[in-house]
């Protein structure tokens, strides 16, 4: 069987790392142009090594990279944007991997999303160098990845009576379906007042361009949080342990 090769350079976060050996790495990036790949980084782990701090968690970087059927191995790798602040607080450091972790079982191998990519990247940029609120950073990346993959919430109006707003409305948490307080309501579904109904229109109808030009009190930025996290658990129903670990070390 003929051997394929080709060569390739392209901007990528690293999601996932893994040591293998006492030099290597194994790394998981979600490129630009290539969607999720693994990818091999030898001597990553030497202190001489160039590709050491490209090839980290949370960095955002250049990589040239060789792949042999279905295999790829990294050449050269150069940081641009390195979120290493996020170990300084352990709650937005957790909220950082708990992106990654949603970006590994979201984005899809081979598949470019650039979307996605500029929303993960943003999301953190806000975390870690922009010092917003955690909680409200978690919910804008939760609830617009649910969008990005499928899981929009009807949040136009009432399903049942059209209703456009009320004081108190209903998210049902498992058809994403809003209630108004006069129409019958699912067992999983979530009160929402008119501040953090307006933030999740916000989040799921505005343009990328304003898509973090909104702030809310941080009351109703932590209600809000709880919501999209309930939300996307239940749409997708997967157990994000990232997301467990930063529920159980939240203030």
């Amino acid at each position: 069987m003929t051997e394929v090769q080709t060569r390739f350079t392209t901007e990528a976060l690293v999601i996932k790392e893994m040591n293998v050996g006492e030099s290597d790495r194994l790394v998981t990036l979600f490129t630009r142009d290539y969607g999720v790949i693994r990818a091999f980084a030898s001597g990553a782990k030497n202190i001489k090594s160039k590709k050491g701090s490209a090839t980290s968690l949370l960095t955002y970087a250049s990589f040239t990279i060789k792949k042999k059927n279905d295999s790829y191995r990294i050449y050269e790798a150069t940081p641009i944007s390195v979120f290493f602040g996020a170990g300084s607080d352990i709650e937005v450091l957790a909220l950082s991997q708990y992106f990654c972790e949603l970006a590994n079982e979201f984005a899809v191998t081979g598949t470019p999303n650039e979307e996605f990519l500029r929303l993960i990247l943003n999301s953190l940029h806000f975390l870690t160098k922009e010092k917003r609120y955690p909680p409200l950073i978690k919910a804008i990346t939760e609830l617009r990845i649910a969008v990005i993959s499928g899981y929009t919430p009807n949040l136009i109006a009432c399903d049942e009576c059209g209703k456009f707003e009320d004081d108190i409305m209903y998210l049902d948490l498992s058809d994403g379906d809003l209630h108004c307080s006069d129409c019958p309501k699912g067992e999983n579904s979530r009160a929402v007042d008119r501040t953090i109904l307006s933030a999740m229109r916000h989040i799921v109808f505005s343009q990328f361009s304003n898509l973090y030009s909104f702030k809310i009190p941080d009351d109703k930025a932590k209600i809000l949080s709880d919501i999209t996290g309930q939300y996307i658990t239940v749409q997708t129903d997967h157990r994000f342990s990232t997301l467990e670990f930063y529920n159980s070390i939240k203030e």
